[in-house]
């Protein structure tokens, strides 16, 4: 098996994101996504309605800025890009050139995607893991799924698609709360608005190669609690 550079394999596929002392969110009894932004008039999409359009099942590696890599993960959902083409295209506002789409989650987490990068070929809206319904850990009702980014792209948990006609600004540092955005504005951990795992694109200042062995302590705690959660449920 062969890793982007800086990556290395866990078992088991950990709970992430920069608010873990929080529960995951509530979910709504009849959730949405919202279609905003660059649009000539914003609309709702039940969740439920991902089940009528045509799904696609997609294996992949879930590749963590921190370092770690959740191998072989099962997913299954609809193509952004069938997504794009069939449900939000049709509605962006003719005289709005759009360039990128945010994801927003249920949770305050927000992420913005090149359209280039959101229409790539293996980027899905996934409602199913490993042959069952996503669970509150891993982004249920839905999420985006993008194996080529690192995983701050995917958005878990997903309400919102905003269509937008300019790049990232400072509503869309990838954080849930007022401090972790805060701290995403350091220069350690500053996150490329690419993200690119192939091309290593973990810090739009710095190179990759000093900060891999930081990220390995800040992440140690995370595979830790993964192999531990692996090793119970084999029991």
């Amino acid at each position: 098996m062969t890793l982007p550079p800086g990556q290395h394999a866990v078992d088991g596929f950990p709970r992430f994101g920069t608010h873990l002392h929080h529960p995951p969110p509530a979910i709504p009894a009849d959730p949405v996504i919202e279609i905003t932004g660059a649009v000539a008039e914003p609309f709702a999409l039940p969740v439920a309605d991902l089940a009528t359009l045509p799904r696609r099942q997609l294996t992949a590696d879930f590749h963590c800025v921190a370092g770690w890599s959740a191998t072989q993960l099962r997913w299954e959902g609809v193509a952004f890009d069938a997504f794009y083409r069939q449900v939000v295209e049709p509605s962006a506002r003719p005289d709005a050139p759009i360039t990128h789409v945010a994801f927003g989650g249920l949770d305050g987490y927000a992420s913005l995607v090149l359209l280039e990068d959101a229409l790539a070929a293996d980027v899905l809206i996934a409602d199913r893991l490993d042959g069952h319904a996503l669970d509150s850990d891993h982004g249920a009702p839905a999420r985006l799924v993008s194996p080529g980014q690192y995983g701050y792209m995917s958005t878990k948990h997903l309400c919102r698609i905003e269509l937008r006609t300019a790049g990232p600004d400072r509503e869309h540092l990838g954080a849930a709360s007022t401090l972790a955005r805060l701290g995403l504005r350091s220069l350690l951990v500053k996150r490329h608005p690419r993200a690119r795992v192939w091309k290593e694109e973990r810090n739009p200042l710095l190179p990759a190669w000093p900060l891999r062995p930081i990220y390995r302590l800040l992440t140690l705690p995370i595979e830790y609690l993964s192999a531990r959660g692996s090793r119970e449920a084999r029991k």
